[in-house]
Formats: C-alpha cells, sequence, structure tokens
C-alpha cells in the first residue's frame, strides 16, 4: 500500500497531533488522578464531573466552548497570542488542544483506578521512613501505578487519533495544517471517486490504532512483571 506525498502528509500531520495532545496532558492527568484517588477535599465530585464532562457532552459543543475561549479573540487565546504568540485557532496546535480535551477523562480514569489499586501501607511506609509526600508520589505510587498510566496515555493517543467532532468545530478543515486523518476520511467521502485514497487512509488508521493497542499490552505486561 503505497501512500501519496498528500496521504503521509496527513498521516505525520496525525502522529503528531496526538503526540503532542498526549504527552501535553500527562502531567496533568497524573496530578488530577492523584487528587480523586488520595484527596479528601470539598468540591472532589464536581472535579471529577468536570474532568468527565467531555466524555458525555456532543463534541461539537466541546469545539464551541475550545472556540470561545481559545480562538483569536476568546478570552484565554488573546491572551496567550497576545504574551507568548502561541494561537490556537485554525491551527495545528488547535487540533492537539481539542484531541487533548476528549482524550484526558479517558487518561484520567485509568491512571485513577491504577493509584487506587496501589496499597496504602506501602505509600505510608514510606513516610514512615522519612520521605516527603511528594517523593512518596515519585518513588513509590506512580511507579507502581505506571501500568495505568501507560494504558491511559494509549487510550488517550488513540481518541487524539481519531476525534473529528470537536477539532472540525474549534480549527476546520484545513490541509497542510488541521487536517487530520479523521478529518481527511470526511472529506474524501463528500467526493465521488475517491475510493482507492478513502480505503488507504481507512487501513492506515486501523493499522496505527492496532499497533498502539498492542504496543501498550505488551509494555504494561513488561512493566507489571518488573513492579511485581
Amino acid at each position: 500500500m503505497s501512500l501519496s506525498p498528500t496521504d503521509l502528509a496527513i498521516v505525520l500531520l496525525s502522529l503528531k497531533v496526538a503526540l503532542a495532545a498526549t504527552v501535553v496532558s500527562v502531567p496533568v492527568a497524573i496530578a488530577v488522578a492523584l487528587l480523586l484517588a488520595r484527596g479528601r477535599f470539598w468540591g472532589r465530585g464536581l472535579l471529577n464531573a468536570i474532568v468527565h464532562l467531555p466524555l458525555v457532552m456532543p463534541p461539537v459543543v466541546t469545539g464551541y466552548l475550545l472556540l470561545r475561549l481559545f480562538g483569536r479573540r476568546g478570552l484565554i487565546g488573546a491572551f496567550l497570542e497576545d504574551t507568548i504568540g502561541l494561537t490556537f485557532a485554525f491551527r495545528w496546535t488547535g487540533a492537539a488542544l481539542a484531541a487533548a480535551v476528549m482524550g484526558f477523562p479517558l487518561m484520567v480514569r485509568a491512571i485513577r483506578q491504577a493509584i487506587e489499586q496501589v496499597d496504602p501501607q506501602l505509600e505510608e511506609a514510606s513516610a514512615s521512613l522519612g520521605a516527603s509526600p511528594l517523593w512518596t508520589m515519585v518513588a513509590v505510587t506512580i511507579p507502581l501505578a505506571l501500568p495505568g498510566v501507560l494504558a491511559g496515555m494509549v487510550l488517550a493517543f488513540a481518541k487524539a487519533l481519531g476525534e473529528f467532532g470537536a477539532t472540525i468545530t474549534f480549527v476546520s478543515n484545513i490541509p497542510g495544517e488541521t487536517r487530520t486523518l479523521s478529518l481527511a476520511i470526511y472529506t474524501y467521502l463528500q467526493v465521488p471517486g475517491n475510493d482507492a485514497h478513502l480505503w488507504r487512509l481507512v487501513w492506515l488508521a486501523v493499522g496505527v490504532s492496532f499497533a498502539a493497542l498492542l504496543a501498550s499490552e505488551l509494555l504494561a505486561r513488561r512493566i507489571g512483571t518488573k513492579t511485581r
């Protein structure tokens, strides 16, 4: 299966968007997962609801809210563009932001479940030996929850790779800038006679997603074996 230069550019852009969305989300997802798994504070239920809101809210609504907040005239978007020159609207960075927001709940959920399975007595033993809460988290909690962190990253990556609704609403469908795999497949569907391009991208999307899930399973088993 040979790819045209245009198809190759779409694939590379999709991988860049998905990877950026995943990597940027990891530190925040770990912090939020720790708060939800170990924290006892007022508003914990509200935080949990906000985190999982993108899962139940229509993606188009999420994209519209991102446009209002991070667009060129948005409250956050205008500030970032004026201060550090970071632009989200109609750029690949906006596609990465939309993908990150949509995949964030899946990542937090997987990491939270992994943290909740860590024996609290191990954390208490670390604290009794003089370790600070931060060092206990870095040296005990996160390493033991690493398979869950990895699983969450793969889920978020796969979600980012297939994100459509929020992306097209927020950053449109611009060739070479925001047209990811999903948007390209949608575009080819609108024009008769593009079956060859369409099937190449469909099988490529299936292959990349399957490879990511397989790699995650193998790495999770290996990390889990070392952890035990």
